[in-house]
């Protein structure tokens, strides 16, 4: 599935709630699921800086794709990572530099976060971004 599928699925997934208390749930029950990340790669290197709690996102390339894990010390922020590395993971680096974020807005997830919140998320889209980067230099 190509990483626009997947965001159009999780808009629809998303528009099925009636309110943001809901959306939360889901956001924090989506974090539940999210497959941990072996404690070797919770560094320093791996940090999102600018989160206001930890947040670490691991990316190796498997094939032709990246695949990240991650995980967080806060459990809305595990789920919000969560959402992004089901977007973003097993995609190419370019499909994943190329790729449109707008579906972030379509949810209303950042108008919906505190401010520092709202940062981190950019902050966790950065470093994706920024792994994909990295790798795609190297082919």
């Amino acid at each position: 599935m190509n990483i626009k599928d997947i965001q159009n699925e999780i808009v629809d997934e998303f528009s099925m709630f009636d309110d943001w208390m809901q959306r939360y749930e889901y956001i924090i029950d989506l974090g539940k699921g999210l497959p941990l990340i072996d404690e070797q790669y919770k560094t320093e290197d791996n940090i999102i800086k600018g989160c206001q709690s930890k947040v670490w996102v691991h990316a190796e390339m498997i094939g032709d794709k990246i695949v990240f894990t991650a995980d967080s010390d806060a459990i809305l922020t595990k789920g919000i990572i969560a959402v992004l590395i089901r977007a973003f993971s097993n995609q190419k680096a370019t499909d994943i530099l190329n790729a449109d974020t707008h579906f972030i807005d379509e949810i209303g997830l950042k108008e919906h976060l505190s401010p520092t919140r709202a940062n981190g998320l950019v902050s966790m889209i950065k470093k994706i971004k920024m792994y994909a980067l990295a790798f795609n230099a190297k082919n």
